[in-house]
């Protein structure tokens, strides 16, 4: 078995950690993943379906899939996953976020497999998953390159990761941090570090140098009228989204 480095960053992790108690609160620190999670769930559920020639009509469509949540944080994308037949491992470096994942998922009926892992011990141990969900975590990573490489080991060959993040640019700094975290405060102040961010163009480098094959990205764009999110074939100006794929074995 391999040594397993690792990309955590403990500040972020801390971070993450201190709030763990109101994952499951949709009026607290975690408001805005609430917000986004109907967006979020739309695109996961369809790339799976598509890359894996799913009906989202039936009653249990990833059945057979074994999935990773990566960076699971309370389970707020675990919990939908496993309702749709899936078997989810739930993957957090924030050892607080667990048992609040596992007694959730209790209340809520669900077997899922909570682990305060890292993806490097996990690719370390030879873990396999038909699919990866990495949201909004490659942003907090120490080195996104291993980070994503790791995931990319996670992955069975024609596996698909979903992978999405914060845009690098004017916008974002005012809308991801001095609008999330200063104007309507809904996540702590220093949540975010805009020098963290990554352009679309970078993670699609990262994701080509960790050897997977990007074949997917949107935006998702939230309307303050309607208070809702949305996704974009075009606008990936502040918070998008990536599908890649593990290419199969030649």
């Amino acid at each position: 078995m391999q040594t397993a480095q690792t990309t955590v960053d403990p500040s972020e992790v801390a971070k993450f950690e201190a709030m763990a108690a109101e994952w499951w609160d949709p009026k607290g620190k975690f408001k805005p993943l609430h917000l986004m999670n109907p967006c979020r769930l739309d695109y996961i559920t369809r790339q799976i379906a598509a890359e894996f020639n799913r009906d989202l009509g039936t009653d249990h469509p990833f059945e057979g899939l074994r999935l990773l949540d990566i960076g699971c944080g309370g389970g707020l994308l675990s919990e939908p996953m496993a309702r749709l037949g899936a078997t989810v491992v739930g993957a957090d470096a924030a050892a607080g976020n667990i048992p609040v994942a596992q007694v959730h998922a209790q209340q809520s009926g669900l077997e899922i497999d909570y682990r305060n892992i890292t993806a490097e011990e996990m690719a370390a141990a030879g873990e396999q998953f038909d699919v990866v969900l990495n949201m909004e975590v490659v942003e907090h990573v120490a080195d996104p390159l291993a980070y994503l490489t790791a995931c990319q080991q996670l992955l069975k060959p024609g596996g698909l990761i979903i992978c999405s993040t914060i845009n690098r640019n004017p916008k974002s700094f005012a809308m991801a941090i001095i609008g999330a975290e200063y104007v309507m405060r809904w996540l702590p102040k220093g949540t975010h570090e805009w020098n963290k961010f990554i352009t679309p163009d970078e993670l699609f480098s990262l994701i080509t140098n960790a050897g997977l094959e990007a074949v997917d990205r949107k935006g998702f764009v939230f309307n303050p009228v309607s208070w809702q999110w949305k996704i974009s074939d075009r606008d990936l100006s502040v918070n998008y989204v990536t599908a890649s794929v593990k290419p199969q074995v030649s």
